[in-house]
């Protein structure tokens, strides 16, 4: 179960806006994206991320408040898209005492659901198919 984009936003414009008001270069999130989306396997994933994907499917219960929500995807590692079409989830942490580093991110395209172990600093797209 995917949900469904909630709010539009202005996107990009800020960004450009600074970007001409301050001077310098532009930098888009597409070449961001494409230089810090990998991949991983379905099968190498932390036994947690199944867990995750398993309640994402099943639209939760989930053990935050905070899981569902969307992602803003303001590191623009992610391909850029409007704002309410990536949700963000907590895969846990054993022993971590908050909810750790680790998400899996949703686009609401079917299987299109990115992991990061590094809280957005980098993404794996997983690869259902191994």
């Amino acid at each position: 179960m995917r949900i469904p984009p909630r709010i539009t936003t202005l996107g990009g414009v800020a960004a450009l806006l600074s970007v001409l008001l301050a001077g310098g270069a532009i930098t888009t999130s597409a070449t961001a994206a494409t230089t810090s989306v990998g991949s991983i396997c379905y099968s190498d994933l932390p036994p947690q991320a199944y867990d995750t994907l398993d309640l994402i499917e099943a639209g939760g219960p989930f053990p935050y408040s905070q899981d569902g929500v969307v992602f803003q995807n303001r590191e623009g590692v992610l391909p850029s898209r409007s704002t309410g079409y990536y949700h963000e989830y907590t895969v846990i942490t054993p022993g971590a005492p908050t909810r750790g580093a680790r998400r899996i991110v949703t686009g609401e395209e079917v299987e299109e659901d990115y992991y990061t172990a590094d809280h957005y600093v980098t993404f794996d797209l997983i690869d259902h198919g191994c």
